[in-house]
């Protein structure tokens, strides 16, 4: 008779700590954003979301720019910023290794603003379709 290990609740328990790494390194590059950056480029930069590996050698940095403005020029001046934000993170976070950092455009939000107005159509046109004329 074999036993199946694969059953829920028998495995590894996931670690928090990679959420809360995760969790500091968005919130001081937040502040880093706001306080030391000077990069035009950089400017009105938001941190959206922050995932990190469970080793914690690599975190994947998502980030927005309002108003539909080019996030090309945002990521070329995050890229270009990596080890300074590198340099800091290692002096305001205790680790014993600082993750290697990889930016990403967030489009989740052009995407939700997307469907938004196409559930808004959706609706006026039943609406539309409804009324007896």
């Amino acid at each position: 008779m074999e036993f199946d290990f694969t059953l829920p609740g028998l495995g590894k328990p996931e670690s928090s700590r990679p959420k809360r790494v995760a969790e500091a390194i968005k919130n001081e590059l937040s502040i880093l954003l706001v306080q030391k950056v000077r990069d035009p480029r950089l400017q009105e930069v938001s941190i959206t979301k922050v995932d990190i590996a469970p080793d914690l050698k690599r975190a994947k940095i998502y980030f927005v720019v309002p108003d539909g403005r080019n996030g090309s020029k945002a990521l070329k001046g995050l890229e270009r910023a990596k080890g300074f934000f590198r340099s800091q993170l290692a002096a305001r976070i205790n680790l014993r290794y600082t993750p290697e950092l990889v930016f990403f455009y967030d489009r989740h939000n052009e995407e939700t603003g997307r469907l938004d107005t196409l559930f808004r159509q959706i609706a006026e046109e039943k609406k539309t379709d409804d009324d007896p004329v």
